[in-house]
């Protein structure tokens, strides 16, 4: 019998605050391979996803950014920083190989406001990870990157456009940083299969944004050529938005063929 790999990512919003989210959310689905961002901390609750069958690989700093995989599989992690910027302060950027594929976790910079030196920044290190995504498909590695990318694709991913023109996640330079991921051949996971607007990953906690859908689609699984022909599914799980004390991002869930 064929089984594929259910491989997830998502932006918990700190998991001291989420752990009880993340873990009712564990129990319940049991991906293979869990990508989270925004820790918001050092500590990470190892021993207790250890409780529930997970290895966890982390980069963490004080108070901001951070990020974790977890996996049922043995996992070799390769990077803690982005490779061509290893003297970057934040902690963004995790590689691990899990069975020979690269697995990338992302939290890619916010940018705004675009008039602060954030938005440089966040250009910088997407052409950073250009070019060693770059290398990645030159040297002909298997992988997936996914994470919180902090970038609006297309305008059927956003609830009002309009309101988002000119911020760093909508801004052109920012999209033409991400259609240059593309351009390398890479796919983007959840279009392949929902091509319908008003589908979002990410919901303000402000003015009943979850409740109205005013949300945005920010989070991404975006796919290698190979990889591409392995996948199998990929949706937004919406639930999880809904429960107590949610994060503002909910799981993007994928599913690869051996």
């Amino acid at each position: 019998m064929i089984t594929s790999m259910k491989i997830a990512t998502w932006n918990v919003n700190s998991i001291k605050a989420r752990f009880p989210v993340v873990q009712k959310w564990l129990e319940k689905e049991r991906p293979d391979l869990l990508m989270m961002q925004e820790l918001k901390g050092l500590d990470i609750p190892s021993d207790s996803f250890a409780e529930l069958d997970y290895k966890t690989a982390s980069t963490t700093q004080k108070t901001y950014n951070g990020v974790a995989t977890l996996s049922k599989h043995n996992m070799e992690t390769v990077h803690t920083k982005l490779p061509g910027f290893e003297d970057d302060e934040q902690a963004r950027y995790l590689e691990c190989i899990v069975k020979n594929t690269h697995f990338i976790n992302i939290y890619l910079p916010n940018g705004n406001p675009v008039d602060s030196d954030k938005f440089p920044y966040k250009l910088k290190w997407m052409e950073k990870l250009y070019r060693h995504l770059k290398t990645l498909i030159e040297k002909e590695k298997n992988f997936v990157i996914g994470g919180d990318f902090n970038i609006i694709p297309e305008n059927k991913d956003c609830y009002a456009p309009d309101q988002w023109q000119g911020d760093a996640l909508f801004h052109p330079k920012s999209l033409n940083a991400f259609r240059k991921l593309l351009y390398l051949g890479l796919t983007d996971a959840f279009r392949i299969f929902d091509k319908r607007s008003s589908q979002y990953t990410f919901w303000d906690y402000q003015a009943g944004a979850w409740q109205k859908n005013n949300g945005l689609r920010i989070d991404h699984f975006l796919l290698s050529p190979i990889m591409t022909d392995r996948l199998s599914n990929c949706t937004i799980d919406a639930e999880p938005r809904g429960w107590e004390k949610p994060s503002d991002h909910t799981p993007l869930v994928m599913e690869i063929l051996p």
